[in-house]
Formats: C-alpha cells, sequence, structure tokens
C-alpha cells in the first residue's frame, strides 16, 4: 500500500516518466487532457434540452 509521498518520491517518479515517455509526448498528453477538461466544463455549463431556451408571454 502507498504511503505519504513526500517530494524526494515525487521527483523520482516524475523522473521515471519522463524517460519513459519522453518530454514531447507528456506535453502533447498535458494538452489533450487540458483541452478534454475545458470541453467537459462547456457541457456542464450549457442549458440542458429540457430547458426552455426563450420566454414566452
Amino acid at each position: 500500500m502507498i504511503g505519504k509521498l513526500g517530494w524526494p518520491e515525487l521527483l523520482i517518479l516524475l523522473a521515471i516518466v519522463v524517460l519513459v515517455f519522453g518530454v514531447g509526448r507528456i506535453g502533447k498528453i498535458a494538452g489533450e487532457l487540458g483541452s478534454g477538461i475545458q470541453a467537459f466544463r462547456k457541457g456542464l455549463e450549457e442549458k440542458k434540452p429540457d430547458e426552455p431556451t426563450d420566454k414566452q408571454a
């Protein structure tokens, strides 16, 4: 079971990830993750189909 992670452990983990994936690929993955989160938030802010779009008097 994983205990508390300190700075040394996180730095070692980050170094391993960079060695495995490479800096360019990590940047691409992070960009795609960010755009996915942004699209998810935008979808949450849009009106639902069952809500009326305009008020009728």
